[in-house]
């Protein structure tokens, strides 16, 4: 799976590569859409809009994937074949399995999501058994995307190696996207003055951002895959809005008009930044040094810019369309928290405020740690 192949690099970005970045995008645009459409208007079912584009980013992946495992495994091209791995008789990239996986689980969370509806109401809660099972398809989507198109930038020189490490790092910008859209009920701005939104931060999130950086080799793979995350959060928080939009569930705390924005992004960019700029000077570090500096600084950068752009998303001068603190959930309480624009101090005693913030740097150390040696891992991918 991760040798060398004496074949030839390949010519031309792969169709399967681009399909699965159109996937990727259709997915996390209507995931965050449907996020949207549960805060607005509560009733849905598997017809509306959101769904369907999600489902299309689940066939376009599953289908695609499938068909070149088929034409690897019973047609005639033996450079497609050396370049391939073999999963229970069948042969193609790694990539292809993976995407066809994941977008099978897609296409099974559908009815099961659907069926879960019925049988226990409207969902409050973005984790769910459908909704876990819906994410693990749209992270073998992204993530199949991702190692296919790391199996052909690994063999790959000039222009084309180019190309590929740009749609590596779009694609990654959006395994951002997901990794912090399961995050969102910790990352409420109510809660970003409480140990737990950081502690939350740091779970994972280098894995991913350190892993693809390594294996891209771009200078500023970082900050690119942090902008995807930030200008897709907020091109979809500044349009969503523009459409008009009413509940049709109660009870109806908030006068809706138009759809209801997501929040606004985590300033993740800015201590990818730092780590693009610093990194390169420990790149001959042993890796648990590299581990230790990068975690804890990408930790404490994030507290360091998040906590007073948390006080100011509270003040009034934030309280406009632009930051999108002015739009709630129909279902949101007029005493609650988000509405009174008051922070909720999730940790009960400083013990255990204190307790979480170690938590999360122990997180992020660990998160950067393994992020280095899955983005060695993912260099050595050729197939």
């Amino acid at each position: 799976m991760t040798e060398t192949s004496t074949a030839s690099g390949p010519q031309g970005t792969p169709w399967l590569v681009w399909a699965n970045v159109i996937a990727s995008v259709c997915i996390a645009t209507g995931l965050y859409w449907d996020i949207s459409w549960h805060e607005t208007i509560g009733r849905d079912s598997f017809w509306t809009p959101a769904h369907l584009l999600i489902q299309f980013g689940a066939l376009l992946g599953a289908f695609g994937s499938a068909w070149v495992i088929m034409r690897t495994t019973f047609g005639g091209d033996s450079e497609a074949r050396a370049n391939s791995v073999n999963v229970l008789g069948f042969r193609a990239p790694l990539g292809a399995f993976i995407a066809a996986w994941g977008g099978g689980a897609m296409l099974t969370s559908a009815p099961f999501d659907n069926w879960w509806h019925e049988a226990y109401g409207l969902d409050v809660k973005i984790i769910s058994p459908p909704h876990i099972l819906l994410a693990l398809g749209i992270a073998g989507i992204m993530w199949g995307g991702a190692i296919l198109a790391m199996s052909y930038l690994n063999r790959a020189t000039g222009p084309e190696r180019t190309r590929l490490q740009r749609i590596l790092l779009f694609i990654g910008g959006f395994i951002i996207v997901q990794g912090m859209t399961l995050k969102l009920e910790y990352t409420n701005r109510v809660l970003l003055h409480s140990a737990i939104s950081y502690m939350v931060i740091g779970i994972g999130t280098l894995l991913l951002l350190e892993g693809l950086a390594r294996v891209s080799g771009h200078r500023w793979a970082r900050t690119i895959m942090t902008g995807v995350y930030s200008a897709f959060v907020l091109i979809l928080m500044w349009v969503l809005p523009l459409f008009p939009a009413q509940p049709k569930l109660g009870p109806v705390y908030q006068d809706i008009t138009h759809m209801v924005p997501l929040p606004f992004p985590i300033l993740l960019i800015v201590p990818a930044f730092f780590l693009d700029v610093m990194l390169p000077f420990f790149k001959d570090a042993p890796e648990g040094q590299q581990a230790i500096f990068g975690g804890v600084a990408f930790l404490a950068i994030i507290i360091a810019v998040e906590w007073p752009f948390a006080t100011f998303l509270m003040s009034p001068l934030a309280r406009n369309r632009f930051f999108a603190t002015i739009d709630f959930p129909y279902f949101a309480l007029p005493t609650s928290p988000t509405v009174r624009h008051v922070f909720v101090r999730w940790e009960q005693s400083p013990a255990e405020f204190w307790r979480n913030m170690v938590l999360g740097f122990l997180f992020s150390v660990a998160s950067m740690w393994a992020g280095i040696y899955w983005g060695g891992w993912l260099k050595k991918v050729r197939r």
